[in-house]
Order: C-alpha cells, then sequence, then structure tokens
C-alpha cells in the first residue's frame, strides 16, 4: 500500500481533540456538582472521595483549556475576548462553582470586594486563571482561604491566600519562568505558571501589561497569589 500523499496536521487533530474531550469533562463535572448537591449527610470517607473526584476533574479541565489556548496562542498572539465586566458577577461565578467543594472540604472561603467594580478583561480565562489557583489553595489550605479583589495604582487585583504551607521555593524561583527555559520535568507547575503569566500579559493597557507574582505569608501565613490587570 502506499502511503499517503496527505500529511496529518498533528496540531490541528491535538487541538480539535482537546476541545472535545474539555466539552465532555464539563459536562462530567456537573454530574458531580449535582451529585454533591443530592447528597445528605454522609460520613467524613465519602466527602474525601467526593471532594478529590471534584479537584482532579477541576485539575484535569484546567489542563486541557491550557493546551487549548497554547495552541491557539501558537497560530497567533493569545486570542482575547475583551468585554467590560461587573467584578462582583465574576467574583459570585467562582464562588458558586467551589461552593461543594468548600462545604464537602468544611473550609472557608473569605471575599472582599471592593463595591462596584467594572473592568475591561476577558471574563472567560481569567476565571479559568483565578479557579484553578483556588482549586489548588483550597487543596492544600487546611481550613481557610481569602480572596481579595481591589483597585491599585491602576491595575484590578485579585489576591488569593490561605493558611497552608506555602509555595514551595522551586515554584517561588518559578515566578519568572517564559516558555524558552520551562523544563517539562517541572510538570503542571511550570506549565501553570507559564499559562497563568502569558493569560494576564496578554491584556494590556497602553504601556502597562499584566503580571502575576507568587509569594509566601501575608495574613493567614500561607501562599498568596496576586494577579494584576492594567
Amino acid at each position: 500500500m502506499k502511503p499517503s500523499n496527505h500529511s496529518i496536521d498533528f496540531a490541528t487533530v491535538l487541538g480539535s481533540a482537546v476541545h472535545d474531550m474539555k466539552n465532555s469533562l464539563c459536562l462530567l463535572i456537573q454530574s458531580i456538582e449535582n451529585l454533591g448537591q443530592s447528597m445528605s449527610e454522609t460520613d467524613p470517607t465519602t466527602n474525601e472521595h467526593f471532594a478529590s473526584a471534584h479537584y482532579e476533574a477541576a485539575r484535569l479541565n484546567t489542563g486541557l483549556v491550557q493546551l487549548l489556548s497554547l495552541y491557539r496562542a501558537g497560530l497567533e498572539n493569545m486570542p482575547l475576548n475583551i468585554d467590560e465586566h461587573y467584578i462582583e458577577e465574576v467574583v459570585d461565578e467562582l464562588k458558586a462553582s467551589n461552593e461543594s467543594y468548600l462545604n464537602h472540604k468544611n473550609m472557608i472561603l473569605e471575599v472582599e470586594q471592593s463595591a462596584d467594580l467594572v473592568w475591561y478583561l476577558d471574563a472567560d480565562l481569567i476565571g479559568i486563571l483565578i479557579n484553578d489557583v483556588l482549586i489548588n489553595a483550597m487543596r492544600y489550605s487546611k481550613s481557610h482561604i481569602k480572596l481579595s479583589v481591589y483597585t491599585e495604582d491602576d491595575f484590578l487585583v485579585f489576591r488569593i491566600e490561605d493558611d497552608g504551607p506555602g509555595y514551595p521555593q522551586r515554584m517561588l524561583d518559578a515566578n519568572e519562568i517564559t516558555m524558552q527555559n520551562y523544563d517539562i520535568s517541572q510538570g503542571r507547575t511550570g506549565l501553570g505558571l507559564f499559562f497563568a503569566r502569558l493569560i494576564a500579559q496578554a491584556h494590556t493597557n497602553k504601556e502597562l501589561h499584566g503580571q502575576i507574582k507568587l509569594e509566601n505569608g501575608g495574613a493567614l501565613g500561607g501562599s498568596i497569589f496576586e494577579l494584576k490587570l492594567p
């Protein structure tokens, strides 16, 4: 049999496959959420299994979104859908999507936000970015997470703090990671930071660019993730 003269565009096939898997995974996450809402008082082991399923499904979804966005960014600049958004609505959606996980883990999500905040941003990408940070905070914190949203020096700031053990030194050292020096051995930790920085820096206003910062300490003594958008 003669080989085909048509070469397979693997990147396009991968992009389509990731998109389909993402859609299926979103349905799975919705099913997990519905299951959690229908669960009555259960034993701690059942709660732990539910929380673990929710966490892993959410992480898989974020990973697929990252792959799809990086694929698209490889074709052109990171595609953004910038529009005016009420930040309170963005935060409310984040709270609603993680309500079941918080309840089953007996965690407190404290939210502080300036009133009537309106900003121009890609709400979908920013929501994915912040949600991934919250999921990690819920995984590693003890019982308390704080999300603060406010403006500072012409930037909109999302600040997530927790009472966990803090970021390991390798993540703090990777604060300035770029794709050129990204090491695959770092796993999704490095890719997640790169993806977050890619989204942040794609948000621009005149000479200002978005940025992220990782550190430890703060009011709760654990990890601190800060996203600043111009």
